[in-house]
């Protein structure tokens, strides 16, 4: 409503189709975070603080990355094809994975987990929601919250090679790409709790994403040819796939 008033229909519609891309993107990375969680036994005040952190820092690497795509897409056109070419192998690769057993990775051969545990000393335990305490000898370690925080923040880098690109498919607003991302990431994480434990429902929902990919994907390549779909078409298709993806959820 807010953008609507402010910058027209145009910019609201654009505002929405980021929105919602983001928000089904995300989904993802909410079992990624209950998966950190779990493992290094993150709950309450200390999960809380994590995702709280986590946010901030997705936000600047979310401005920094949009930013840079949309100057990259404004100096050299053809980049489209680049970002375009993203998203496609990105749709056939969630597509592909929706036919395989699902596998629990395990964390303790996350790259992310030996870096920090090389560069860092850590702890084995929990100390509240810090994310470091003192061992008897007075050495600084780096408490699980600590590797989680990483772990979290590194998985977040990951979905933005997904995201951005699809969001500047739908606009090419740095400002607009921007604000979307960050209302759905602020709206994913403050019901953590709640859609963590329902995200294994949403059954049918990564082959519609996989499908919405493809489409932003191919809009971009067919907008570099000057083959333009209009932003409510867009939006139309958008909502009608990720739609079809949610009924299992119910």
């Amino acid at each position: 409503g807010g953008v609507w008033a402010l910058r027209g229909q145009e910019d609201a519609a654009q505002f929405f189709a980021g929105y919602i891309i983001e928000e089904s993107l995300s989904v993802d990375n909410l079992f990624v975070f209950k998966l950190i969680f779990d493992y290094f036994a993150v709950r309450g005040d200390a999960q809380a603080k994590c995702l709280r952190y986590g946010i901030w820092a997705a936000a600047v690497f979310r401005l920094a990355m949009i930013s840079a795509g949309a100057e990259a897409v404004h100096v050299f056109r053809p980049v489209l094809l680049v970002f375009a070419g993203i998203l496609l192998v990105s749709s056939g690769s969630i597509i592909a994975e929706s036919f395989k057993e699902p596998e629990e990775p395990d964390l303790a051969d996350n790259p992310i987990v030996k870096v920090v545990g090389k560069v860092f000393a850590t702890s084995p335990h929990m100390d509240g929601d810090r994310f470091w305490t003192e061992a008897a000898d007075g050495a600084r370690l780096a408490t699980p919250l600590f590797v989680a925080l990483a772990c979290i923040e590194a998985a977040d880098v990951v979905f933005a090679v997904d995201s951005v690109p699809a969001v500047l498919g739908v606009t090419d607003d740095p400002m607009i790409a921007f604000t979307s991302n960050v209302f759905a990431i602020l709206g994913l994480r403050a019901l953590y709790r709640l859609l963590a434990e329902l995200v294994n429902e949403f059954a049918y929902l990564q082959p519609a994403v996989a499908l919405v990919l493809a489409f932003v994907g191919t809009k971009m390549v067919g907008s570099f040819f000057g083959h333009e779909v209009s932003t409510n078409a867009s939006l139309e298709v958008i909502v009608s796939i990720l739609g079809g993806g949610m009924p299992s959820a119910c």
